[in-house]
């Protein structure tokens, strides 16, 4: 297998959140010959601008493939299990890197790179086997619909254990894996794996320093008869697992193979596991050492065998679209000299520089200007890209991150009236134009907050500019005005995401800007069900503004961000027609702002129970009465403050798990369980955010810097009446 890569370094700096640092993105393409061992990857042909050598790929190849060999993969782990080593390996030997050391870092939002790949390979340590993130990413790439193929790494560290890794991947991650390689050894005596399919050794020379020197050898009876017979124990295992996923599969294996598994073909057996991943049934589980360079030349193999081409994904929404321009815009960065950058995918369609484009989104036109082909720190100017690609664009003012883009107006509507029709034999109800949405990204809520200004007055526009500029890049990063200090207030994911954005800011934009305290951002909600009346009677000039507003609050037991708002029979159906987007931003503007503590409102229902509007009352006015009538009744209420409960995951040594269990239980950690990963314990739990600021000093101190720990939010609790006393004095000064 001859493999060409893209790579889409899409972001120089981490990019943090409570679960990001833990994905690569890259682009490979790739024809399905298999890997020739002792054969010289590199090939003779131009080298991209700024690489020198002969064992580079060559443009060409680059820009120009078929889309059948085409792989849009993402490398997704926990933090420290091989991501970019394995990457950095994955680029050498497919001739795109001339040495090993120096690498980029690829780090990306999950989501954001997820939602446009066609596959991914999960990497985990095999001394650890599924850890924290690892579980994140799982359920992110399920939410996908990504296929996947598994790569246990570190197989040569010690206390490496393959059956434990595979055990974990099927316990906790509730997948079928199957085993596609044995290891030969673990830890110390790792050298190679065995080829469950094809019943080979592939064993890598220990003299050889970039792992390009290995054989592979059909295992035979005289030599390795150990070794032979849990191989063919395994292959046979693994057809029959493959057989009861299958049904093809298994009525091949029935028909002719079933006296003998020895004599199904190898080509046959990869075929069903090809649809196995990509049906999602099962996954493709893989060996090596990225940092000793073995075992990732098999692993390319697999990912051109059995992960899928864009032509193999099924998008609903391309029958609409036929061969018109479709793609997804899924990350902004801002340059200084070119100005906004906007990576896309494109699903149908070419794209091509000068090209007009529409935004379904923002319902604008814009113009490209140029576009760049991304290789790691380097864009490469190029005439056009094809569908199955993810390109660069430049001239894009506002497009932003998750916004679907077409060729023009006429062609969006053309697709919507070919999805009405689609909708209509189907008897869908969905409005037409939100199936022509791709799904963006989901941005999750901020869970800390604090001030930032300027060093001057006069330096607040450049500030205004940075941060609109930071916005478009990381949507996870929120910027709002707090209406009674009139302070620009930043909303972030963590600590650090904080800290970075405030770094950015003064590295990039030459702004020594000052931070508030960092605060937790809390949220609130009500415990009974509540009436309010509000009548707004103002006249401008010579129009008379007459609004007559009654609405009951109650709270509601599902999770709900934003208030559920009902309407009452009584209302009159024509008067509700005209005014009801007012009515309900006046009720979403209401829930921004709780009475305890000016934090959101979340988990309540908003009923209008009657409304009466006089002749030529403003929109303006008929939001300003229902938001101040919903505010009335939210007060009248009993309120609860909410506050953010985070998963944590601590793994640390037998000899320091006292100490640690004594820190969490002072900082209100609730324990679920504690369980042994080897000479490690781990425990598992959840902890309100606001006790865990500044954790990571505190472990370090505690455990002599040898523990880790891994933070998720999990959900928004209620505090206890003490713990929200204590909250509300210290926020009104009384402690």
């Amino acid at each position: 297998m001859w493999t060409n890569l893209r790579i889409f370094a899409m972001s120089h700096q981490t990019i943090p959140s409570v679960y990001i640092n833990n994905i690569c993105c890259y682009k490979i393409r790739a024809s399905l010959k298999r890997l020739k061992p002792h054969v010289p990857l590199g090939r003779n042909c131009s080298s991209l601008p700024g690489l020198i050598g002969n064992d580079i790929k060559s443009l060409h190849s680059i820009i120009n493939p078929p889309i059948a060999k085409i792989r849009n993969i993402g490398i997704m782990a926990h933090i420290d299990a091989g991501k970019t080593t394995t990457t950095e390996r994955i680029l050498y030997y497919s001739g795109y890197t001339r040495s090993l050391g120096g690498h980029v870092d690829f780090t990306l939002e999950v989501e954001r790179c997820l939602r446009v790949l066609d596959g991914a390979v999960a990497v985990f340590d095999a001394s650890a086997g599924v850890e924290a993130q690892t579980l994140t990413v799982w359920r992110q790439a399920d939410k996908h619909n990504i296929p996947r193929i598994c790569f246990l790494n570190k197989m040569d560290k010690t206390g490496a254990s393959f059956k434990y890794a595979v055990e974990s991947i099927r316990e906790k991650l509730k997948a079928k894996p199957l085993l596609l390689q044995l290891p030969i050894g673990e830890a110390k005596t790792f050298k190679g794996v065995v080829d469950v399919v094809t019943k080979e050794k592939l064993l890598w020379n220990c003299n050889s320093n970039d792992g390009k020197d290995f054989e592979r050898k059909p295992l035979l009876e005289m030599n390795d008869p150990e070794l032979l017979k849990e191989t063919t124990e395994a292959r046979n295992a693994l057809i029959e697992q493959v057989a009861d996923l299958d049904d093809e599969f298994a009525d091949l294996v029935l028909e002719e193979f079933s006296e003998n598994f020895d004599l199904l073909p190898a080509e046959k057996l990869q075929t069903a596991i090809h649809r196995v991943t990509l049906a999602q049934t099962a996954v493709p589980v893989l060996c090596g050492s990225a940092l000793k360079n073995k075992g990732i030349q098999p692993l390319l193999d697999a990912v051109t065998m059995y992960l899928p081409s864009p032509e193999e994904c099924n998008y609903e929404f391309l029958q609409w679209y036929k061969d018109d321009l479709c793609a997804l815009a899924f990350k902004v960065l801002h340059d200084k000299q070119r100005g906004p950058l906007v990576f896309m995918r494109i699903y149908s369609g070419t794209i091509k520089p000068q090209l007009a484009i529409h935004n379904i989104n923002g319902n604008c036109t814009e113009r490209i200007s140029r576009l760049l082909l991304p290789f790691a720190d380097q864009h490469v100017e190029i005439p056009s890209l094809t569908a199955g690609n993810i390109a660069l664009t430049v001239g894009l003012k506002h497009t932003a991150t998750g916004d679907t883009i077409v060729s023009s107006k006429s062609s969006a509507l053309a697709a919507a009236r070919r999805a009405k029709r689609e909708g209509e034999k189907k008897h869908r109800q969905n409005n037409e134009a939100e199936r022509l949405l791709l799904a963006g990204v989901e941005i999750p809520e901020p869970v800390f907050f604090c001030t930032i200004e300027p060093p001057s007055l006069s330096k607040q526009p450049d500030l205004e500019h940075a941060l609109k500029c930071l916005q478009r890049e990381d949507p996870s990063l929120k910027v709002r005005l707090d209406p009674d200090s009139g302070q620009t207030v930043l909303c972030g994911m963590g600590e650090l995401h904080i800290e970075i954005i405030h770094d950015r800011i003064k590295r990039e934009y030459g702004l020594e800007t000052y931070l508030g305290p960092l605060q937790v951002a809390y949220r609130e909600t009500i415990l009974n069900s509540v009436r309010a009346t509000d009548t707004l009677d103002r006249t401008l000039g010579d129009k008379r503004h007459l609004v007559t507003v009654e609405v009951e609050a109650r709270p509601i037991e599902t999770s709900s961000v934003m208030p559920v708002i009902e309407y009452a029979e009584s209302i009159n159906e024509g008067l509700l027609k005209v005014s009801q987007e007012a009515i309900e931003n006046g009720i979403h503007s209401a829930c921004l702002q709780g009475p305890l503590l000016g934090s959101p409102i979340q988990d309540v229902a908003i009923t209008l129970h009657s409304l009466t509007i006089h002749p030529g009352t403003s929109t303006t006015m008929i939001s300003a009465c229902v938001s101040r009538c919903v505010q009335k009744a939210l007060k009248k209420a009993d309120k609860q403050v909410l506050e953010p409960l985070m998963n944590l995951e601590v793994t640390v040594a037998r000899d320091y798990l006292s100490p640690v269990l004594a820190d969490l239980a002072q900082r209100r950690g609730n324990i679920q369980e504690i369980q042994t990963r080897q000479d490690n314990k781990v425990v598992i739990g959840f902890v309100p955010l606001a006790e865990i600021m500044g954790y990571s000093t505190v472990l370090r101190t505690l455990t002599s810097g040898s523990a880790t720990f891994a933070l998720e939010l999990s959900t928004y609790q209620a505090m206890n009446p003490q713990d929200q006393n204590t909250l509300l004095n210290r926020r009104s000064g009384l402690t």
